[in-house]
């Protein structure tokens, strides 16, 4: 790993899952860290006075970033609090229907379900192929499983446990056109793929800013589209409900003061956005979408090392991938979402590799008597290298006993 570019992982571990929680650089937690002595040298002043300009501050940085206008964004703490934040803000009838797939995200399955189970409803869950040969497949999947009773669709950019990019521009618009709103789970789009929520046009969007951003934990973002803002509101009613606007919104006041609670993750996101176009770009430079060009290079380039040892053609397209790729893992007696556990577990310990491995579909996207698939999923950022992925190739190799010479034919596992 590149441990000059200003992260500080412990230098016994390689650190491939930065798509989990992110990883903060030491520089941008010295930003939070002066933020925060700012707000105990002055805690009144600065909750009460001084912090409502600085959220519109930030939110305005943040809103030039993922081209999204500031009125209708608002800071949360993670994807998964936004995707609440929206369901049970949200009322359906008996017998309605909410959509997904079963390439989402364990957490906001949940979600949907209890949301349906509060109002008699039931959670659609389309079937996207994986291996997958082209975006249409997905786009052709959720679609099909659209019915007159489907009132909101929960759709990723970017799927967690899959790793792949769907085509979100048409998914949205095509649900659209069937009257669906639109919820965008972005968790790993900002900082990962170019994000335009604007042009986009979804009712609801939320996206993490502790992932690809860089920023500290605790950072996100939901986005409400103007003629749907009057009915969400956060998951906690505080003074915002009934506080005087003062040329200020609803959704801001409620939003913004959710009761005392650290808001310098937030205030902190404008300098990691800053920071990582400065400083974590590629030698030569050129900001943004040259991180997400180097990232998306080293994310196939691992891709390709793990799926030789492996013996695996590509279970997707390269451009259906950013800055993660997934790949199926056949390990004797890894079978289930326990033994992949303990064996995430065992490449921590005795490899001194971080990298998810665990089952798909995720244990809310499948029936109980469903045996999963095991995945282990890649991620690079810019402290990785493609050293990192030669040492997991070689902890795979060694774990199946898979010969280092010979044709690949003497062993299979497909």
């Amino acid at each position: 790993m590149n441990r000059g570019l200003g992260w500080r992982f412990d230098p016994g571990v390689t650190f491939l899952n930065h798509g989990s929680y992110g990883a903060c650089p030491a520089p941008i937690l010295e930003v939070q860290r002066a933020w925060r002595e700012r707000l105990e040298a002055e805690p009144v002043r600065f909750l009460t006075d001084d912090l409502p300009g600085l959220l519109d501050e930030a939110r305005g940085a943040v809103g030039r970033f993922l081209a999204a206008e500031p009125e209708g964004l608002a800071f949360v703490a993670n994807v998964t609090t936004g995707i609440n934040a929206v369901l049970q803000s949200l009322r359906f009838e008996p017998g309605d229907e909410l959509l997904t797939d079963d390439h989402e995200y364990n957490a906001t399955i949940n979600a949907m379900r209890a949301v349906a189970t509060r109002d008699g409803a039931s959670v659609v869950i389309a079937k996207v192929p994986f291996p997958i040969a082209a975006p249409a497949e997905a786009l052709d999947a959720i679609l099909a499983a659209v019915t007159p009773r489907t009132r909101l669709a929960v759709v990723s950019h970017v799927t967690s446990p899959t790793a792949l990019i769907f085509p979100i521009e048409a998914l949205v618009e095509e649900l659209a056109h069937r009257g669906i709103d639109t919820l965008v789970d972005g968790a790993h789009a900002p900082g990962m793929v170019p994000v335009s929520v604007d042009a986009l046009g979804a009712a609801y969007w939320t996206g993490n800013g502790h992932k690809w951003l860089c920023g500290p934990k605790g950072t996100a973002v939901l986005w409400v589209r103007e003629d749907r803002r009057d009915r969400i509101h956060p998951l906690v009613v505080s003074h915002g409900a009934n506080a005087p606007l003062a040329g200020r919104t609803r959704f801001w006041h409620e939003f913004d003061w959710m009761g005392t609670v650290d808001p310098t993750g937030w205030l902190t996101l404008p300098a990691a956005i800053d920071w990582m176009a400065r400083e974590a770009a590629p030698e030569g430079g050129g900001g943004w979408p040259a991180i997400v060009a180097a990232n998306h290079a080293l994310a196939i380039e691992g891709r390709n090392q793990l799926g030789e040892v492996l013996r695996l053609d590509p279970p997707a397209p390269d451009s259906m991938l950013g800055s993660m790729a997934a790949l199926p893992l056949a390990i004797p007696g890894v079978e289930d979402d326990a033994s992949a556990d303990a064996f995430r577990r065992a490449l921590a310990a005795e490899d001194g590799i971080q990298v998810p491995v665990g089952g798909w579909p995720v244990p809310a996207a499948r029936a109980a008597s469903v045996a999963p698939r095991i995945l282990i999923r890649i991620s690079a950022q810019r402290y990785n290298e493609p050293a990192d992925f030669e040492q997991l190739a070689r902890a795979l190799r060694w774990r199946r006993r898979v010969p280092r010479l010979g044709p690949p034919q003497t062993e299979s596992i497909r």
